[in-house]
């Protein structure tokens, strides 16, 4: 999970609670990548949220993937959903839903079309939060990237340390923070841009 804060607007992206949310701020905008319970957690979603608070979803219930999903998406109704290459504006902050996607088989199996990446535009800083992804093409053509949070997707043996080092050469972020690797090692990743002129890596 994510909190990002900016002039007074606060966005939680994937807020789940098996993390420490005590210190967390309420949330002005929710953006939910992927409709699996470690992304989508209801109970989490209601006790963040004030009032009129926005909830970006991925899918819809009778798209969902399996039944459990389908019933997650079910308890928050009064979600947004956007589809991959949507753009909007909410609580002040622009939204662009990018594709996210697994290409190695097995599971858990994102498919194309389920998820979301998202880049928020705040101000003149442009922040990709790329969800749980391969290094899908979609991906490797965004430019101007000042902050990207790039996942790996351990234990499953898609986007390793060292992929994932390539695909942020490729999108060329300012300032890029690994997630979704719990607690194991990141080590060649941070290794692997280390002296990688204009990107500076933030664990």
């Amino acid at each position: 999970g994510v909190q990002i804060e900016y002039a007074g607007t606060v966005i939680h992206v994937d807020p789940w609670s098996r993390g420490d949310y005590s210190r967390a701020k309420p949330a002005d905008l929710i953006l939910i990548t992927d409709t699996s319970s470690d992304h989508l957690d209801p109970a989490l979603i209601a006790t963040l949220r004030k009032p009129g608070t926005p909830v970006v979803l991925s899918d819809r219930p009778e798209d969902a993937r399996d039944e459990r999903s389908r019933e997650l998406l079910l308890q928050v109704p009064d979600g947004v959903v956007m589809d991959n290459g949507d753009r909007m504006t909410l609580a002040g902050v622009g939204i662009e839903a990018v594709p996210m996607y697994d290409i190695i088989p097995g599971d858990p199996f994102h498919t194309k079309g389920e998820g979301n990446g998202y880049v928020l535009t705040l101000g003149d800083t442009r922040v990709y939060v790329a969800g749980v992804t391969e290094c899908v093409p979609e991906m490797q053509s965004i430019r101007d990237i000042d902050i990207a949070f790039m996942p790996m997707n351990l234990p499953h043996g898609r986007m390793v340390p060292l992929v994932a080092a390539e695909c942020v050469k490729m999108i060329r972020p300012a300032v890029v923070y690994p997630y979704h690797y719990r607690e194991m090692p990141i080590d060649a990743f941070v290794d692997a841009l280390r002296g990688e002129a204009g990107i500076e890596v933030r664990v």
